[in-house]
């Protein structure tokens, strides 16, 4: 496990000196274009993972042992819902910076011992849950702002890698909450480059199937963004799904955040 934090945090840092050598290069009309995420400007896309990061330091910092004072998520997300569009980029860079720095610190046993309250779980988590959940904020969104400008933009190749290997483990939980499995009639596995996706009763990503139902011709990265709602045209060029389901019944599955 400890190899998968080093390979999330090595992701982590590369889809923020990707993202931030674009920001620093944005005029003030491109910040107001319309993100990969329909109801966000490019602004509003870096703003939502700007305040995620100083939002989400807090609890990380904690489990390591700095004293972070207190301020509601209503509080901090009002302040950043109410800033200019400039501002709303340099504080990006500025707090998912800070948030690199805080993880970039921990040490090894800490990547294997720490666990994280995150306020909004049953119970605290391991540390590669906290980063993997990260790592899918920070992907999709990234793809958002970068889409923006270069429509044959991806999500990052080694993201993508890294989040199928989460999604096998630390961070499955999270397909119950993205997913509508009931959209299906019948139970599918979809093979893909990977894995496989088992959609039953509730939906799993697996490392390989014996088996599968159908195929999802595309690359991980294709997959990741079906899993966010990201894979709708004209971003699904070149993907096709054989077999016992469809390409636009996965995406009913598949709504999107």
């Amino acid at each position: 496990m400890t190899e998968l934090v080093d390979r999330t945090i090595a992701a982590l840092r590369a889809e923020h000196d990707t993202l931030a050598a674009l920001v620093r290069t944005l005029t003030d009309d491109q910040l107001a274009t319309r993100s990969g995420a329909a109801d966000w400007t490019v602004a509003q896309a870096l703003s939502h993972l700007g305040s995620g990061a100083e939002i989400g330091r807090a609890p990380i910092a904690r489990a390591a042992g700095e004293e972070v004072a207190a301020e509601e998520n209503q509080t901090i997300w009002a302040r950043w819902d109410s800033s200019a569009p400039r501002k709303q980029a340099e504080g990006f860079l500025e707090h998912n910076a800070r948030w690199l720095e805080t993880v970039e610190a921990l040490s090894p046993e800490q990547h294997s011992s720490l666990t994280v309250d995150l306020g909004f779980l049953p119970e605290p988590v391991p540390l590669v849950t906290a980063l993997g959940m990260r790592l899918s904020e920070v992907a999709n969104h990234s793809w958002d702002v970068r889409v923006a400008f270069d429509p044959d933009a991806g999500v990052d190749a080694g993201s993508a890698a890294v989040l199928v290997d989460l999604l096998t483990g630390p961070v499955g939980f999270m397909l119950s909450f993205l997913a509508k499995p009931a959209e299906l009639a019948n139970p599918v596995t979809v093979a893909f480059p990977g894995g496989a996706l088992v959609i039953d009763d509730a939906v799993t990503v697996v490392d390989h199937a014996e088996a599968p139902s159908a195929t999802f011709g595309g690359t991980a990265e294709a997959f990741v963004r079906l899993l966010s709602g990201r894979l709708k045209a004209p971003f699904d060029r070149g993907v096709t799904v054989e077999g016992a389901v469809t390409l636009d019944e996965l995406r009913r599955v598949f709504p999107g955040f």
